[in-house]
């Protein structure tokens, strides 16, 4: 088939196409007019050139198959550096990989003078057809790319989203796992997480803790804080003012002291090193692209170490020392609202703990929890 298409030109064309018929028929009367050694000869010529295009299109296929390899392996290494979630390394690195092998061999084909337009346009069809029929999914794959990329959560965080909450035990391509406190496994679409609002309450490293405590009118309202206070001094699990690397950030380099922190000006000088302060100016073309790479990342490390420690800065530091104050006056108490930060993971038990020990050691200090209380007042009238 090939030999023929070769030899005459449009041979096998579209029923629809009448410039292919033409080319054909002219083909036909071409090959009439032509004797039977000129046919062996025009044979033999379209042989060898089919011969050596099918020998360069074996050198391309291998050639292009091992630097598909090269691509692959050093995508993968990227991906394994930048500690890209596996899950989204390994479809891209499959998709990455597809696409290549696809270009390959439409190359290949086109090399060896097949029309390769009808091929490209057939997969242009499928594409459009399984992508309308699968809008939902692709929106719920590209929701999961977005999540691991962004990264709003990430494994063991514990988020609540979509009327659910639970801790994240899976983040998938197209969906997230987790599970609820009486251990149910929900699987939630990425696309709605992505776009719809996620409460992470794993993001920060403290978290406060708020009681509301009842006590009867009569009873001081500053022995009841004293010994609130005195409780919380005593517990480590308690933060007392503000801590020194707050909220997990650690502030890193040495020269933000010489820089105001109220600047407002990106200073990214350093982000295009000289090249003279390479200590080796005799290398080679690879080790200096490579050094000059290395000097960059780490200006621009600088840079944002830079950067942070003036955004920290302005922020005013948050005051983590417990608080005691009189929330409101009701009809048979007062209400104290009690307020106190702890590390995240330590939410829960400090909450419950301290629900119960407010209510064994308080009354020890004087103070009484009311029941809710109704004075009535009798009016007695003489009989006549």
């Amino acid at each position: 088939m090939i030999l023929l298409q070769t030899i005459l030109p449009g041979l096998t064309p579209e029923p629809a196409d009448t410039a292919g018929v033409a080319k054909a028929a002219t083909g036909i009367k071409e090959l009439k007019s032509l004797s039977f050694d000129d046919l062996l000869e025009r044979l033999a010529q379209d042989l060898v050139t089919f011969a050596i295009n099918l020998a360069i299109a074996i050198l391309v296929f291998y050639a292009g198959r091992f630097i598909i390899r090269k691509i692959y392996k050093i995508v993968s290494t990227i991906f394994i550096r930048r500690q890209i979630d596996r899950s989204l390394s390994t479809f891209v690195l499959s998709l990455i990989n597809i696409v290549l092998y696809f270009i390959l061999i439409v190359t290949v084909i086109g090399i060896l003078g097949i029309e390769t337009t009808s091929f490209l346009a057939l997969f242009a069809s499928a594409g459009v057809a399984i992508g309308m029929a699968l809008s939902g999914t692709l929106q719920n794959f590209a929701g999961g790319v977005l999540i691991l990329l962004l990264k709003p959560y990430k494994i063991g965080d514990y988020i609540e989203a979509q009327g659910y909450a639970g801790t994240v035990r899976e983040i998938q391509i197209f969906s997230t796992i987790i599970t609820t406190y009486d251990n149910k496994s929900i699987s939630i679409p990425n696309g709605g997480l992505s776009t719809g609002s996620v409460n992470n309450w794993s993001r920060e490293a403290y978290r406060r803790v708020t009681w509301t405590i009842s006590i009867s009118y009569g009873d001081s309202v500053d022995a009841a804080r004293e010994a609130i206070l005195a409780m919380f001094a005593a517990d480590s699990r308690i933060e007392q003012g503000t801590p020194a690397a707050d909220n997990g950030i650690e502030v890193v380099g040495d020269d933000t002291g010489a820089r105001t922190a109220d600047t407002d000006e990106e200073d990214l000088s350093d982000i295009n090193p000289d090249q003279s302060s390479d200590p080796r100016p005799h290398r080679s073309l690879l080790d200096r692209i490579l050094h000059r790479h290395r000097e960059t990342k780490k200006a621009i490390d600088n840079w944002e170490r830079r950067r942070q420690a003036r955004i920290q800065a302005l922020i005013p530091k948050p005051d983590y020392s417990p608080k005691v104050f009189v929330a409101e006056m009701g009809a048979s108490s007062v209400d104290l609202q009690v307020r106190a930060w702890t590390r995240t993971g330590s939410y829960w038990d400090v909450f419950y703990y301290y629900n119960e020990k407010f209510y064994n050691e308080l009354p020890s200090h004087g103070i009484n929890f009311p029941f809710p209380q109704l004075d009535v007042h009798l009016s007695h009238t003489q009989a006549d």
